[in-house]
């Protein structure tokens, strides 16, 4: 019975879906970018701003606004930040990649085999990992997937009346999604793969005065939104400071050229021996590829060279590349069958697997994490992977590669699913809210109505939680005879800040000291 429903289509993404669902159910945000971009809507909200952001004051053009609004949103709807509901627009845009490149190979690849690209795509680590967290890249991932597809589409003529606006459609909505790759993506891939078919004098039917008509009417009433709203400086700053800037030379995640040939054995994780490998036999000969492998190899090659080339670079960043060089190896795979070294590369990640549970035992007891006692659950999910493991171990000795891969990443997110039930017990080693909520508590008792923060990172983002402003002070401030700390207050620090700094120990040694996971609070009274 189980294995007629996993064969629709339909119910396998609602079993994707329920796998993932607690993970936003029980989670809390995390204080890094989840934070920052719930505090800039705030902001946004507060000033009535539409088209401009600022975080705490300053100018904040990093992102377009799509991802914003759909936070601002929220708040609206729900009068708070509903995880849950953001975190939708994170793992439904990845359903709707595989989806989307379910249909493109469906002609193509067996069934089996389509849901073992699925599942391989789903389970890569940061494919998943993106999938999970609140950022607008899986809304340009999936923009991206959308508009090349149209292209093909059109390009092995089975395209629609409507492809032509379609694709310019949703190049901008990439592009508005996160950025600039959004439109050099599709640009460069299609450009390359036409050239190498012969075809490149056609490229004004895909990218002709249609497309570009419709992309500069959309980015003009952009820019217009944003020049009334910021005047000059800001769009300066969208158009130049965070494009070309980032680019040629960036003010941070500045990293070399060879950055991502580095970090995709990780990113792909546990696929990237198989997905790679399988992709290098294919060129030790003569390669044979079809239109569709080749357009997928031209995406894949071309996106990592023109990645390679900005000096601004995160792992992160590769998440448009996956899709195609997961279902890529995949294709491959189907004209390879189950090889020896396929089964041999497969197995790996299923040995690693078998060693989940001894290894989650371990790190409690050698790790910080084991302070908070190790949940029933953890145990759980750890036999569920070495389980897992073990079985796709017996498949793979059998020469059955696709059952190996199905019952890894079935094990993946059954572990997933599991684990996300334990997360209330280790929330305050993931966010701060539960922290806030305390401090928040505690000032009420002592009528305390001020906040700051020392040596503590992005702490400001915090006043989402605790409804006002936060300053931040230096260490020196600390002990001024003439302090700006308003007494009674509550001081936000963290446990690597108290390490490091011999005078933050003194300053809050006697105090009221309040802990949660790594990051603390401590009360200043009169």
């Amino acid at each position: 019975m189980m294995h007629r429903l996993t064969k629709n289509n339909n119910i396998r993404y609602i079993l994707y879906l329920v796998a993932v669902l607690p993970v936003f159910i029980f989670r809390d945000f995390t204080p890094d970018n989840e934070l920052r971009y719930l505090s800039i809507a705030d902001e946004a909200l507060r000033n009535g701003s539409v088209f401009t952001f600022t975080n705490h004051g300053l100018i904040y053009a990093d992102k377009p606004p799509l991802y914003l609004w759909i936070v601002m949103s929220g708040k609206v709807i729900f009068g708070y930040h509903n995880l849950l509901f953001l975190g939708l627009f994170s793992f439904l845009p990845a359903l709707v990649v595989v989806r989307v490149m379910d249909r493109w190979v469906k002609s193509t690849m067996p069934d089996n085999d389509r849901i073992v690209a699925q599942l391989m795509l789903l389970t890569s680590a940061f494919f998943l990992g993106t999938a999970l967290v609140v950022r607008m890249d899986m809304l340009m991932c999936m923009f991206i997937v959308l508009a090349l597809y149209t292209f093909f589409r059109m390009y092995s003529g089975a395209g629609k009346r409507r492809d032509p606006v379609l694709f310019p459609l949703f190049v901008f909505l990439a592009l508005f999604s996160k950025g600039p790759i959004g439109v050099i993506v599709p640009l460069i891939s299609i450009a390359v793969f036409l050239y190498l078919k012969g075809d490149i004098r056609t490229i004004g039917k895909y990218w002709g005065w249609k497309t570009i008509l419709i992309l500069l009417t959309l980015c003009g009433a952009w820019f217009a939104g944003v020049f009334a709203e910021g005047g000059s400086l800001y769009l300066n700053n969208l158009l130049f400071n965070q494009t070309v800037n980032r680019a040629v030379n960036s003010f941070h995640h500045k990293e070399p050229f060879y950055f991502y040939f580095v970090t995709i054995w990780y990113s792909l994780a546990p696929w990237s021996l198989l997905t790679i490998g399988t992709l290098v036999t294919a060129f030790r000969k003569k390669p044979d590829f079809t239109d569709l492998e080749r357009f997928f190899l031209v995406i894949v090659l071309s996106t990592l060279t023109i990645l390679s080339l900005f000096s601004s670079k995160l792992p992160v960043y590769m998440l448009p590349v996956f899709p195609f060089l997961v279902y890529l190896s995949v294709l491959r795979l189907t004209k390879i069958g189950s090889a020896r070294w396929t089964l041999i590369l497969a197995g790996i990640p299923a040995v690693i697997l078998c060693m989940a549970l001894p290894g989650i035992i371990a790190a409690f007891q050698l790790s910080e994490i084991g302070e908070q006692g190790i949940s029933p659950l953890i145990i759980l999910t750890g036999i569920i992977l070495s389980g897992s493991g073990v079985v796709a171990l017996k498949y793979l000795i059998r020469q059955q590669l696709n059952q190996g891969i199905i019952t890894i990443s079935t094990g993946m997110l059954l572990a997933v699913f599991s684990v996300s039930f334990a997360i209330p017990k280790y929330n305050s080693l993931i966010g701060l809210n539960l922290l806030c909520n305390q401090a928040k508590e505690t000032a009420l008792e002592k009528g305390a109505q001020n906040y700051y923060y020392c040596e503590m990172n992005r702490a400001d983002n915090l006043d989402v939680y605790l409804g006002t402003t936060l300053k931040k002070l230096r260490i020196s401030e600390l002990y001024k005879p003439d302090s700006p700390i308003k007494k009674p207050a509550i001081l936000f620090t963290w446990d690597k800040a108290i390490e490091r700094n011999d005078s933050l120990q003194v300053f809050i040694k006697g105090k009221e000291v309040h802990q949660k996971g790594s990051y603390y609070y401590i009360v200043i009274e009169k």
